[in-house]
């Protein structure tokens, strides 16, 4: 049991790993094209930086909203799988 529970676990780090990373990639990039048009259309018409301003600080809070469940998820795949007190007994440490 302690060696399956050990494989589970490091899968479960390796896939919030690679959750995490394609969650902050994409949020980067959506956010960089996001601030890159807001900064175009303020350049464009800078009567109307006001509200691309507020509309842009909504729009990024949504995005960065999709990195932190991404981050949720991710804990949760660490810390909260059922094969956690097997971990727990492994390493040493009460459960």
């Amino acid at each position: 049991m302690g060696e399956q529970a050990l494989q589970f676990f490091i899968a479960s780090v390796t896939a919030a790993g690679f959750g995490i990373a394609v969650a902050a990639f994409g949020c980067g990039i959506a956010q960089g094209i996001g601030l890159k048009s807001a900064v175009e259309g303020i350049a464009r018409n800078p009567e109307a930086s006001g509200k691309v301003t507020v509309t842009l600080l909504i729009g990024l809070a949504m995005i960065e909203s999709l990195c932190i469940y991404a981050l949720v998820i991710a804990l949760i795949l660490i810390y909260a799988h059922p094969q956690a007190g097997a971990i727990a007994a492994l390493f040493g440490a009460a459960h």
